[in-house]
């Protein structure tokens, strides 16, 4: 496949890794073709998609030896790809990244980003806004960038806030990774013709993106219901979970791009429902404390039945959500999502998590029993929690 070639600059701390990884998904690192160039910049790419990312090493603008340096570095990584001539050197787009939680974007910052790719004068220019968090950051920022580039002589083709990966700020609320697959429909429609994948290659791709992106939330609302679920406190039924839930099915129906509205609302109750105040719910609860040689500590197994529940409702959501979002089933059928929790919550999901609990050590912390339940819930997952 022909690539394009894709430059990321950004100040350091930015968040052009993270961002990196969730546009492509991977992690690894390639060298360029062109010896000796491994310190200025990392090459990712991914078999799926028509283009490469090269990032560039960080700029420090409050360090000015060091941000002199990283001017130079790319100068002249630059100048040599320009004179290497080859079409897998060939710079085709340069993204800009912004620091979305900074209230200021200095002219300086800009002019230095400028003057290091000064070299190519005709490749388009875009902004990306990372750390995008609410919707005032993200009109704020957007006017901030708008500002810093007036009366240059370099304009940008579009400015992009996203969220490179889901975050929790507390249990009761999420902020959703987002506009990530609309930065890869904006920069595919950037590139060059002939390099361009198809609409449809693109949709595909976007959804799997988004099926990344959403385990990843269940992984991280997962991780607040084990902790919550281990407090010392009685654990009666799922009710303590609702905040936890809600902000989940919240963060998941954004990144399928589902409106919040009525319909949506009494959807969502819906799910919450099964995974609370249902008998399914105070079944699975019952089951759970029943399994037959199970040796933990009463606050052990209370942060597995919470973080089960959780992971359970996040993986139901998931599978109905990109129904909704493919079309094959309405936002109005309560019916059928109600029978997909439920399903979930089932007999078959005590007995795996029963299978599972073979794995624990005798003293298991949280991220023992994190990963034995993305055993459970997400099998084809690799990536184990670390402490």
């Amino acid at each position: 496949m022909k690539k394009g070639n894709i430059l990321f600059l950004g100040n350091s701390g930015v968040g052009k890794t993270t961002l990196i990884n969730s546009i492509l998904g991977t992690s690894a690192a390639t060298g360029f073709g062109i010896e000796g160039t491994t310190k200025a910049l990392q090459v990712y790419e991914n078999e799926e998609v028509p283009f490469r990312i090269i990032d560039t090493i960080g700029f420090e603008p409050t360090k000015a030896f060091q941000q002199n340096k990283a001017i130079k570095e790319v100068q002249k990584w630059c100048k040599r790809c320009a004179s290497d001539g080859d079409e897998q050197t060939t710079i085709d787009l340069i993204c800009i990244c912004v620091d979305g939680t900074s209230s200021k974007l200095f002219p300086k910052t800009i002019d230095d980003f400028l003057k290091s790719i000064a070299i190519w004068k005709t490749v388009p220019i875009i902004a990306i806004i990372t750390k995008s968090y609410s919707q005032s950051d993200k009109e704020a920022n957007v006017k901030m960038v708008e500002a810093a580039f007036a009366n240059r002589n370099r304009s940008i083709k579009g400015i992009y806030p996203v969220v490179a990966s889901p975050y929790l700020i507390s249990n009761d609320y999420a902020v959703p990774a987002e506009g990530v697959t609309e930065l890869i429909e904006a920069i595919n429609e950037l590139l060059p013709e002939g390099i361009q994948a198809s609409r449809f290659d693109v949709d595909q791709y976007n959804l799997e993106r988004k099926r990344r992106l959403a385990h990843s939330s269940v992984v991280l609302s997962t991780g607040a219901g084990v902790t919550v679920g281990a407090v010392p406190i009685p654990f009666p039924d799922a009710l303590i979970l609702v905040p936890i839930e809600t902000a989940l099915i919240n963060a998941l129906a954004k990144i399928y791009g589902i409106e919040q509205n009525e319909k949506s609302k009494t959807f969502f109750n819906t799910i919450i429902e099964v995974g609370t105040v249902s008998v399914v719910a105070r079944g699975l609860i019952t089951a759970l404390k029943a399994i037959p040689g199970i040796n933990v500590a009463a606050s052990v197994l209370n942060a597995i039945i919470a973080g089960a529940i959780v992971a359970a409702i996040g993986e139901g959501s998931i599978f109905a959500f990109e129904r909704i979002y493919l079309g094959l089933n309405s936002i109005e059928d309560i019916d059928w999502v109600k029978k997909i929790m439920e399903d979930q919550m089932g007999k078959g999901l005590i007995e795996k998590i029963t299978k599972a609990l073979q794995t624990l050590p005798e003293s298991p912390k949280k991220n023992d029993i994190m990963n034995m339940l993305l055993s459970v819930f997400n099998p084809k997952a690799t990536k184990r929690i670390e402490e």
